[in-house]
C-alpha cells in the first residue's frame, strides 16, 4: 500500500468532516462509519490516525482549547484593564466567542460522557485557573478591585462553578433555574470579594444556551 505523503492533510480532513457532522447531526448520532463515508477515505486510513470517534472528538476539543487560550491571554495581558475588568472580559470572551456555540453544538451531555467531563475539569485545574484566572485575581488584589486572601483556591472555585454548575452541557436547567443559578453565583462571589461578575448581558447569554440546548 502506498504511504500517505500528506498525513497532516488527512488528519485535517478527518477533523473538519467530523466537526461538520457533529454540528449537523450531534455527537451521539454520528458514527465513525459516517465520518468514513463523508471523507471518502478507507477505514484503514481513518484508523491509522484515530482509534475511535472519541479520539477525533478529543482533537477537536483540544484545538478549540488552544484557540480559546490565545483569546484568554489577550485579556490577561491587557494592561489597560484592572483585575475585575479583566475577569469580566474573560467571562464575556468565553460566553460569546464563536467557539462557544460550536462547543454547545458538537459536545454531548457531559454527565453521560464522564471521560469528556474529566478532560474539561482537568483543563480547568491545570491550565485555565492557574495560568489565567489566578494571575487576574492577583492583579485585582494589588489594584484593589478584588478582595481575597486565597487567589489560587478562588480561581479554582470560580472555574468549577462556572464550567460545571452553570454549564448547560453538564446539567441542563430551564431558563428560570439558570437565572437563579447566575444570581446565586454572583452572591457567592460577592461574599468572596468579587462584586457582580456576571452582568445582565452575560446572564442572558447563559439563558440563551439553555434555549439552544432545548431546541
Amino acid at each position: 500500500m502506498a504511504r500517505n505523503k500528506y498525513p497532516e492533510e488527512t488528519v485535517k480532513l478527518i477533523v473538519e468532516v467530523a466537526t461538520r457532522l457533529f454540528t449537523e447531526k450531534g455527537y451521539d448520532a454520528t458514527s465513525l462509519q459516517d465520518i468514513i463515508n463523508e471523507t471518502k477515505l478507507s477505514k484503514g486510513a481513518i484508523y491509522h490516525h484515530f482509534a475511535s470517534k472519541e479520539e477525533i472528538f478529543e482533537v477537536i476539543i483540544s484545538r478549540i482549547g488552544e484557540e480559546n487560550t490565545i483569546e484568554l491571554a489577550k485579556v490577561r495581558d491587557n494592561n489597560s484593564l484592572n483585575g475585575l475588568e479583566k475577569l469580566r472580559c474573560i467571562f464575556k470572551a468565553a460566553l460569546f466567542n464563536s467557539n462557544q456555540s460550536l462547543m454547545l453544538t458538537v459536545t454531548p451531555c457531559l454527565l453521560d460522557n464522564p471521560r469528556f467531563l474529566a478532560m474539561q475539569i482537568k483543563q480547568l485545574y491545570q491550565i485555565v485557573a492557574p495560568k489565567f484566572i489566578q494571575p487576574i485575581l492577583q492583579q485585582g488584589i494589588e489594584d484593589g478591585t478584588i478582595q481575597t486572601d486565597n487567589p489560587r483556591e478562588l480561581a479554582e472555585a470560580i472555574m468549577v462553578l462556572s464550567n460545571v454548575w452553570l454549564n448547560p452541557l453538564v446539567n441542563l436547567a430551564d431558563e428560570d433555574s439558570m437565572r437563579n443559578r447566575c444570581t446565586t453565583f454572583n452572591e457567592l462571589l460577592r461574599g468572596m470579594g468579587i462584586f457582580a461578575l456576571l452582568d445582565d448581558e452575560m446572564i442572558d447569554g447563559y439563558i440563551n444556551f439553555c434555549r439552544h440546548n432545548k431546541a
